[in-house]
């Protein structure tokens, strides 16, 4: 796979490093106790991890049903079960530095690993909740990492209501929780913008999806 990217100016360390996340995260609190946790540049030199993951590690385009024709989703995709070895050590680093932070509020750990690649500006997410499995009826986390080209990541209380906005690129993390994926929803939008390529890695609990 072949996708031009942009070094990030402020992002220049060679070495892909973890920076601690203890007295850093942000906590916003939302409404019917739904949060987010926001940390920009959590990871340094995430450049290097971007390289890996434009390869070849078995991204697979999507299509779905739409009215009366099938689609392609705007966006490759790659999943990562329990198990399965991340394609970046460092990835596997950031999942153990979460598990460690976040068990005491979570009570378990971070087991998968799902991976969105948005090559440009048209390709996209709409509007949605991760609702399968446990995060349909009860509170529960995804941690996302964003490496690439910043895209926002926009967030709306699902009842309706205005929404959020949160800039995501170059080893920025987001962790929505509490009842945030019943009681919010959230989207990457296209944009007209000359955007580079992006990757999301989000870490999830068992039986969420």
């Amino acid at each position: 796979m072949q996708l031009a990217q942009q070094p990030s100016m402020w992002d220049v360390a060679d070495e892909a490093t973890l920076t601690p996340l203890a007295g850093r995260v942000e906590r916003h609190h939302l409404s019917a106790g739904a949060w987010v946790d926001h940390l920009p540049g959590w990871i340094t030199g995430s450049g290097e991890v971007l390289e890996v993951l434009l390869g070849d590690i078995g991204w697979r385009e999507d299509r779905r049903q739409m009215y009366e024709r099938e689609v392609a989703v705007p966006r490759l995709l790659r999943w990562y079960g329990a198990g399965e070895t991340l394609p970046h050590p460092l990835l596997t680093e950031a999942r153990a530095e979460l598990d460690e932070y976040y068990r005491p509020e979570l009570g378990e750990p971070f087991v998968s690993a799902g991976m969105c690649l948005y090559r440009g500006g048209r390709d996209s997410v709409a509007w949605h909740g991760d609702r399968i499995g446990r995060g349909r009826s009860g509170d529960t986390m995804v941690a996302i990492v964003s490496f690439g080209s910043p895209r926002p990541l926009l967030l709306r209380p699902a009842s309706g209501g205005s929404s959020l906005r949160f800039p995501l690129g170059h080893g920025d993390l987001v962790v929505m929780g509490g009842s945030c994926q019943r009681t919010w929803e959230h989207c990457i939008p296209k944009t007209t913008k000359p955007v580079g390529p992006r990757v999301s890695v989000q870490f999830r609990p068992r039986g969420v999806a």
